[in-house]
C-alpha cells in the first residue's frame, strides 16, 4: 500500500513538472512570436545599417500574422530586414539594393516551401541562365545579432549586439581576390564558396565581450 502511494505521488509530481515545462516553453515561444509595432521594427532593423544610410533605408518587417511586408519605402540604396519574430534571438540585416533580386528570390522560394538546398540550386541555375540578376560589383550585407535579454521591445534598442559583414562578389575566387578560403586569424577576411554565384567575403570582427 505504501509503495503504491509512493508510486502515485511520484507519477503525479512528474506529470505536474511536465505540464509546467510545456507551459514555460509555450509562454517563451508566444513572447518571442509577438509582432512589434512598425516603428519599433524599423528602428531595430536599421541598427544594422551604416549611420549615414539609416534614415533613407527601405525596411521590410512583419504584420500581425507574421507575414513579411514593406514597413517603409526607402530613398537610398539600402534595404533592411527587421527581426523575424518566429526565430530565437535578435537578428537584423541591411544590404545593398543590388542584392535585392537575389534576396527577394530567396524569400519567394522559402514561401513556396523550398528547402535550403533547393533554394540554392534554383538560384544557381537562374543566375547562370541570366534570369536572376546578380550584383555587377561587390555588394555588402550587414548583419547585427544579439540576445533577447539585451533587447528592449519598448524602444527597439539592442545592447551588446555583434556585427558580421558579408560582401557578395559573384564568381570571385581566391586567385582573383587574394583572399584565403578559411579564416586563419580572428577577424581575418576570407572568401566563402569561391567560384560560385554565391561567392562572398566573410568578415567577423573580433568581439571585445
Amino acid at each position: 500500500m505504501i509503495i503504491q502511494s509512493l508510486k502515485y505521488c511520484i507519477m503525479k509530481n512528474v506529470i505536474t513538472l511536465l505540464i509546467l515545462l510545456v507551459s514555460i516553453s509555450s509562454f517563451s515561444q508566444d513572447e518571442k512570436s509577438t509582432v512589434l509595432p512598425d516603428d519599433i521594427q524599423i528602428k531595430t532593423a536599421v541598427l544594422a545599417a551604416p549611420e549615414d544610410q539609416k534614415d533613407g533605408a527601405m525596411v521590410y518587417g512583419y504584420d500581425k500574422n507574421g507575414e513579411m511586408k514593406v514597413l517603409r519605402e526607402g530613398s537610398n540604396y539600402m534595404v533592411c530586414l527587421a527581426d523575424d519574430p518566429s526565430k530565437e534571438g535578435i537578428q537584423v540585416a541591411c544590404y545593398s539594393k543590388k542584392l535585392e533580386p537575389f534576396m527577394a528570390r530567396g524569400r519567394e522560394l522559402k514561401a513556396e516551401g523550398k528547402s535550403e538546398v533547393e533554394k540554392r540550386q534554383t538560384r544557381e541555375k537562374e543566375a547562370k541562365d541570366g534570369t536572376l540578376e546578380m550584383p555587377d560589383a561587390p555588394s555588402t550585407l550587414y548583419i547585427l545579432s544579439g540576445s533577447e535579454e539585451n533587447y528592449n521591445t519598448a524602444n527597439g534598442e539592442l545592447k551588446d549586439g555583434k556585427f558580421r559583414y558579408v560582401i557578395y562578389i559573384p564568381y570571385a575566387t581566391a586567385e582573383s581576390t587574394g583572399l584565403a578560403t578559411k579564416p586563419e586569424a580572428p577577424g581575418m577576411p576570407w572568401i566563402m564558396e569561391p567560384g560560385t554565384h554565391r561567392a562572398h567575403i566573410m568578415i567577423t570582427p573580433i568581439s571585445n565581450k
